[in-house]
């Protein structure tokens, strides 16, 4: 008896591709987020920079920081946001991003919101 060989038909039937709906969803989110547009935010004074980081690190709130810099189309870029981690002289560090001083153009408390709020 001749053992036949055996042939695999590759990914024919997969051509058109397929994302899982996590996949989607994110690819949706991150179009989204290219599509806003962020406006200037009122620029702050140092001393009011230096006030709500001041308590955001002593009472441990996550805070919202929009940077001084824009990108080719004159639009400000999302602005940084969690708990503030640590600093050394020339920064801050939010969440896993190190933030310059000299690059705040505001500062803000964040409070996220959370998924069983319907408002």
């Amino acid at each position: 008896m001749r053992q036949e060989e055996y042939r695999d038909r590759g990914i024919i039937k997969w051509d058109s591709g397929f994302f899982v709906s996590e996949h989607t969803a994110a690819l949706a989110k991150e179009q989204a987020e290219r599509e806003v547009m962020w406006s200037a935010k009122e620029i702050m004074t140092k001393e009011e920079i230096d006030r709500v980081l001041y308590e955001a690190k002593l009472k441990n709130k996550s805070v919202a920081i929009q940077k001084e810099e824009v990108d080719q189309e004159g639009l400000y870029s999302p602005d940084v946001v969690g708990k503030i981690q640590g600093f050394d002289e020339l920064g801050i560090f939010v969440g896993d991003q190190k933030v310059d001083y000299d690059e705040i153009r505001s500062v803000e408390f964040f409070e996220e919101k959370k998924w069983s709020d319907l408002s």
